[in-house]
């Protein structure tokens, strides 16, 4: 809205242009208004106020007042309901004294504007979960994540324990072993095992597991240290932290040859594994990584397969371009893997692995 001596000054103007041969079209438009909006101003006895209807708008007709706030304030921290929350307090004071202060939602509006709107009674109060830790992996053997899981046994109700160690970067299955217990000390096997048969003994490498007492023992965050792995854990109950190595058990589960009736005897049980780490590193194309093999982006062959399927998909665009009507299939390396990616790009910084 233009102020009144704004108007009185472009009306001003307006009328020295025109006195000085301009036409009032034109002397409007470079004013910024139309003709029709300088007859208005012109045409008003007091040059161009503002004649709507003042309405006060500080305060809305259906806001409660001082009295009934205070009302709200009492009741709300008076003993008897000091403990219960505002749903609670509306249908006790309808039932039990014919009493209607305010809705719901005005009850809570006026606790949130004194400052009362606090968890009420003596149960915790929700917390938010912290953000998980996000790693970024631009290579092999910088980012692993392992995990434990069962296998059923010969009878109903026994099972063998499955440990597996997944590289984030390659998808390749690492280490592995199948054992007739679960302990701290079958985990450090596994670990010592895989360290060494990828030559990065010393290296820095993050390790993240969820939060099983094999993988948070002393002993083991000890051995650890001192292969300079980085430990990393889940949240408490948030299996989702941990994605890579459920997707990787996911697929061992359900692969036909999954011994669903029990396996006979723990040799049986790491004969089979063998054969599925052999097929997932080695033949099984991984939809995440362009559908090539674990092994093949674990040694670095992977750009040259894609290159070739690019090639491929170009000649045969070439020889019927008509069964394309846009580009072909992206076969472009994926570059980096984030376990954990950051939900927004404002919540923390990627922590690089080493």
């Amino acid at each position: 809205m233009i102020s009144t001596p704004d108007r009185q000054a472009v009306v001003r103007l307006i009328d020295q242009a025109r006195a000085e041969g301009a036409r009032l079209t034109p002397a409007c438009e470079v004013a910024g208004i139309c003709a029709r909006t300088y007859q208005r101003w012109t045409g008003q006895e007091d040059l161009g106020a503002d004649r709507r209807p003042i309405v006060d708008r500080l305060r809305p007709a259906n806001a409660l007042t001082p009295e009934e706030e205070q009302a709200i304030l009492e009741v709300c921290n008076s003993p008897e309901y000091a403990a219960l929350p505002p749903e609670q307090i509306v249908v006790r004071l309808l039932d039990e004294e014919d009493r209607y202060l305010a809705s719901t939602s005005s009850f809570y509006r006026v606790l949130r504007r004194r400052g009362q709107l606090a968890h009420r009674g003596r149960a915790k109060a929700p917390r938010r979960s912290k953000l998980p830790t996000t790693y970024r992996a631009d290579a092999p053997n910088q980012v692993w994540v392992w995990d434990c899981t069962w296998l059923p046994g010969p009878a109903q109700g026994t099972y063998y324990y499955l440990i597996m160690i997944l590289d984030v970067f390659s998808r390749k299955i690492v280490g592995w072993e199948v054992f007739a217990g679960e302990s701290a000390d079958n985990a450090t096997q596994v670990i010592q095992r895989a360290v060494l048969a990828e030559a990065i003994v010393h290296k820095p490498l993050v390790l993240h597991s969820d939060n099983g007492s094999p993988f948070k023992a002393a002993t083991l965050l000890e051995k650890l240290r001192d292969l300079n792995i980085s430990p990393s854990f889940s949240r408490p109950r948030v299996s989702n932290d941990n994605a890579f190595a459920e997707a990787l058990f996911r697929t061992c589960k359900y692969v036909p040859s999954y011994p669903a009736n029990g396996l006979e005897s723990l040799m049986a049980a790491r004969k089979w594994v063998h054969g599925f780490v052999r097929w997932y590193n080695h033949e099984h194309r991984h939809s995440g990584i362009r559908f090539v093999t674990p092994a093949q982006r674990h040694q670095g062959d992977d750009t040259a397969i894609l290159d070739r399927r690019h090639e491929q998909y170009q000649r045969a665009r070439q020889q019927r371009p008509e069964r394309w009507s846009g580009q072909t299939r992206n076969w472009s390396p994926v570059t980096s893997v984030t376990l954990n990616p950051e939900r927004t790009a404002q919540d923390q910084p990627l922590k690089m692995a080493a």
